[in-house]
């Protein structure tokens, strides 16, 4: 018997387009990127703003200076936002690296964008060495967009999925390790309409955890510097 799959609501044009932009700090230029994505939205991020699991409406992924000092940057973040616009709630990520420099992948429908820097990098299940100082601000952050609705449990899933998929990149790139320490995601889906039967599995061998995958992929490789 043929499984009976939800059928996906693909808009026929891309939806990760992110605005650019700029600001200075302490005499320092720095950049971020916006995804303005609206309503209709479901995200998990392990974000500093925004995180966790609901209704968001836009994406920031922010360049802070290297020895960032805030104490604050679930504020900070927010107040980069509203100077840019984005209304209500969002995610707001932070990284060292420069943002300008990210990559985006497409997959058929699945889309992925990445920024990366890798100074600071190592595997997650390294040896216990005692207290350690905190880590700066992550330097590997991934924003995924998948056009249909998904359980909770799927969206879940697809975070483990992305992280995956970018310790491969990694690999393939020729980096040994799995990431940095402070590494952050976000998976957008579509919030469910009535009728909706949202998908069960974002898995790597699921039909849109494999674009996911693909995605991130390719967008993590090709943000990453050459070691």
């Amino acid at each position: 018997m043929t499984a009976l799959l939800p059928s996906p609501r693909i808009a026929p044009t891309r939806h990760l387009a992110v605005r650019r932009l700029t600001r200075t700090e302490e005499g320092e230029r720095l950049h971020g990127l916006l995804w303005d994505a609206g309503p209709g939205w479901r995200m998990v991020s392990s974000a500093v703003l925004g995180g966790g699991l609901g209704e968001r409406g836009w994406v920031l992924n922010a360049q802070v200076a290297h020895g960032y000092r805030r104490t604050d940057p679930d504020r900070h973040l927010a107040e980069l936002a509203a100077g840019a616009g984005a209304p209500g709630a969002g995610v707001g990520l932070m990284t060292a690296a420069d943002v300008s420099s990210y990559a985006h992948a497409y997959d058929g429908g699945a889309e992925a964008l990445a920024t990366a820097g890798v100074e600071v990098r190592g595997w997650a299940a390294a040896p216990d060495r005692g207290p350690t100082v905190p880590a700066g601000p992550g330097t590997i952050n991934i924003i995924a967009v998948l056009p249909v609705t998904l359980t909770d449990a799927a969206l879940v899933n697809a975070v483990a999925t992305a992280t995956e998929a970018k310790v491969q990149a990694l690999l393939d790139r020729g980096y040994d390790c799995s990431g940095t320490p402070t590494d952050a995601v976000c998976v957008a889906a579509r919030s469910p309409l009535p009728g909706d039967r949202p998908h069960a599995f974002a898995g790597p061998r699921s039909e849109w955890g494999a674009r996911l995958a693909r995605a991130v992929h390719r967008a993590v490789h090709d943000a990453t510097p050459t070691p």
